[in-house]
């Protein structure tokens, strides 16, 4: 192809008269940018088409001049300027609502301009600039204006609040011949070669997603965790990507039930558990006392308020910071506050501790006291060596038991 410069010595008139024609557009498209630089207000419908016009020659210009010239990047910068005007005159916030319901997804109307984002319908840039957009409130769906009437996932946070339980099988792969070749989600064609379109397996689901329902994100796997402990990233289609995400707080998992093993092989499971048993004996301390009540104690352990319910049930968070090791330190610390309470600045929980009636002697002791051992049948509390050497049974179930034999013998006295 001959260069401008070969062309210019060849026919100067007519390489002339082009630079001309060029340099006359560009000063129009000044005029036109000075022209439509005044308060949006001020706008009439002829303003409009002035504007669409401007554009039009602003495209030619940018194709007309150098590349890469700086003439052609200041024409660059003043089509931007011209589309961003012209987005404004139309005013789009007036025709689009702030909120819009769509498949239990609750879309709000985004403000902000320069977040760039990816459309989760098309997959394509969101220019938040010249664009309107929504987000979903409930699962952070987020997609262009234009691409909301065309969406057919529903809301995962609707199969959260239906479903609250993991897939615990690792990567329950069923094979693309079951899906017959299609994509599991918007069934479009994919196959391994990426003819039509790439599969890409999604390690929660274990099933196989097009490019446009699998973005290749990660996200830990609660089933490998579980079976064996493996917190690594694997990659997720977008809709596992945000169950797993709402899921993540819940407190849904038994792994006692579903792996007593892990117990044996994790050291700090075994002491996050004996931390959460030691919150569960205090906690009829707080309930009772005013001082702690008004202090709000036990909302201290925020989002993790299954601490004080149960002993058993853990979430994915919950797993994942004990194995960083965020959560035992955490948990001490307020482990440590709550003994404080109850066994140095609170007189009125410190009277309800307990005196090993087995030896009669030592301080005075409390449930979560970690050298002492509780009765199961009668909660009462002994030095853990006094409790397990001594032969006999508990003193209080004695005592007890012989009340209830006395008051059954006096009321059958009374009956006879």
């Amino acid at each position: 192809m001959m260069s401008s410069e070969v062309y210019a010595e060849m026919r100067p008139d007519l390489f002339s008269e082009r630079r001309s024609q060029t340099s006359d557009r560009a000063m129009d498209l000044g005029l036109a940018e000075d022209h439509f630089s005044r308060p949006v207000g001020s706008f009439v419908a002829s303003d409009i088409e002035q504007l669409k016009m401007a554009i039009e020659e602003c495209k030619r210009l940018i194709l007309e001049l150098p590349e890469h010239s700086e003439r052609q990047k200041d024409t660059v910068v003043k089509l931007i300027h011209l589309r961003l005007k012209l987005q404004e005159l139309k005013d789009p916030e007036e025709d689009e609502p702030n909120l819009r319901v769509l498949l239990e997804h609750r879309f709000s109307k985004e403000k902000s301009k320069s977040v760039k984002q990816n459309c989760d319908k098309c997959s394509t840039i969101i220019w938040g600039l010249i664009q309107t957009w929504y987000t979903c409130t409930g699962c952070y769906y987020r997609c262009h204006s234009k691409c909301l009437n065309l969406i057919n996932k529903p809301c995962v946070r609707s199969k959260v609040s239906h479903q609250s339980e993991y897939e615990l099988s690792i990567c329950p792969e069923i094979g693309l011949d079951r899906q017959d070749y299609r994509c599991a989600e918007c069934r479009t064609p994919v196959s391994l070669r990426g003819v039509p379109s790439e599969a890409r397996q999604c390690d929660y689901t274990g099933q196989y997603y097009c490019s446009t329902c699998h973005w290749n994100d990660t996200a830990v796997i609660p089933a490998r965790v579980i079976h064996n402990w493996d917190f690594e990233p694997r990659k997720v289609c977008r809709s596992s990507m945000r169950y797993l995400a709402l899921m993540i707080p819940r407190p849904v998992l038994k792994l006692r039930e579903v792996n007593p093993l892990l117990f044996n092989f994790v050291e700090e499971l075994v002491e996050i558990r004996k931390l959460r048993q030691d919150i569960l004996l205090m906690k009829p301390y707080f309930i009772t006392c005013k001082e702690a009540m008004e202090a709000r104690l036990l909302l201290q352990l925020h989002d993790r308020q299954h601490f004080v319910e149960n002993d058993d049930m853990y979430s994915l968070q919950d797993l994942i910071d004990i194995s960083s090791g965020r959560l035992s330190c955490s948990l001490t610390e307020i482990h440590t506050m709550f003994a404080k309470h109850i066994k140095l600045d609170c007189d009125r929980c410190q009277a309800k501790g307990f005196v090993c009636e087995l030896c009669k002697e030592g301080d005075i002791l409390f449930p979560f006291d970690s050298h002492t051992s509780v009765c199961h049948e009668c909660s009462a509390v002994f030095h853990r060596d006094c409790y397990y050497d001594n032969s006999t049974t508990c003193p209080k179930c004695t005592r007890m038991t012989e009340l209830s034999l006395f008051q059954f013998r006096t009321l059958q006295k009374r009956v006879a």
